[in-house]
């Protein structure tokens, strides 16, 4: 090939290129992201006053009761931002796209403490709903905490706390959640943030607030699966994909809350990828969580996801 003719060859490849790169900047620019959506699938909700009675299964301190039971209680006394009543009024906008009234009254309701591992240490799915039957039946929801020498099948391997329903019958159909302590078994899974991540850069965790890694790692697993079954209590509320595997109130939205972040502080926020589990400095972009910190009517700190907003 001459130079001459080298030049030309030259001259088209970096027209085509440019024309290329020009055409794909126009057809991004016409392509816009679509926001996440979480579609209400005409199901029943629960309302009116709701009952929360939990079943401790295992040994837990005082203090650590204490710990939960303030959180659960703290939900809906309708106390100033930073509370934990401020963090749950995210659930109103749900129900006023669903039924236009306000969402139901969340009280502490029984507590049960079975310290004797009635159903041993090693529990199936079906051990979990038979304990969630010790609260109330109808109406209410159940809560089963295990201590941190329970095992439960799928602990730790595909999941750090789940919710479901019972089936229908006489006396009634209730709604249950399940957390596990994860202290012994897999704190850098589901005790995260409070405990270096098993995966990913091993930046250094953030501090329990209440001292206790595995007792406020439970606490933001029972927040998120809270905003779970009130908005999605037996399957057929709200969430997003598949009803096998829905996205929920505080999972199906990452990175929403980004906006809340302009006048927020450090000592307030904290900003933390999905992907890397390890904390990140604040303004970083990309797939993330929001963590904040509230206080509950005792005056006590937890730390609780911040990145949930509805869409139409």
């Amino acid at each position: 090939m001459t130079s001459k003719h080298f030049l030309l060859f030259f001259f088209f490849l970096s027209a085509y290129l440019l024309s290329s790169s020009s055409a794909a900047r126009k057809l991004s620019a016409l392509v816009e992201k679509q926001p996440l959506t979480i579609t209400y699938h005409r199901g029943p909700l629960l309302a009116g006053p709701v009952s929360v009675d939990i079943i401790w299964y295992g040994n837990f301190t005082s203090s650590q009761r204490a710990v939960v039971s303030d959180f659960l209680a703290s939900l809906s006394t309708g106390e100033e931002s930073p509370s934990v009543s401020s963090w749950w009024t995210m659930t109103r906008k749900y129900y006023f796209v669903a039924t236009k009234h306000a969402p139901p009254r969340l009280t502490l309701g029984g507590q049960t403490l079975d310290e004797d591992y009635s159903r041993g240490k090693s529990l199936k799915n079906a051990d979990i709903e038979e304990l969630a039957a010790k609260g109330r039946r109808s109406g209410g929801i159940s809560v089963v905490l295990t201590a941190k020498d329970v095992a439960v099948e799928g602990f730790c391997m595909s999941r750090c706390a789940t919710h479901g329903s019972s089936g229908r019958s006489g006396a009634g159909r209730f709604a249950y959640i399940w957390v596990g302590n994860s202290a012994a078994q897999c704190p850098g899974q589901c005790a995260w943030p409070f405990h270096q991540p098993l995966y990913g850069p091993q930046t250094p965790p953030l501090v329990a607030p209440n001292g206790d890694v595995g007792v406020d790692g439970m606490v933001i697993n029972l927040a998120n699966m809270v905003a779970g079954v009130v908005t999605n209590p037996f399957g057929g509320g709200f969430f997003m994909g598949p009803a096998e595997a829905p996205l929920e109130a505080a999972t199906a939205c990452p990175g929403c809350m980004e906006k809340v972040l302009t006048r927020a502080t450090p000592a307030s926020f904290w900003l933390i990828p999905r992907r890397a589990r390890a904390t990140m400095p604040m303004g970083t972009t990309g797939e993330s969580i929001f963590f904040r910190q509230f206080l509950t009517r005792q005056r006590r700190r937890v730390l609780l996801l911040w990145d949930v907003e509805i869409k139409g």
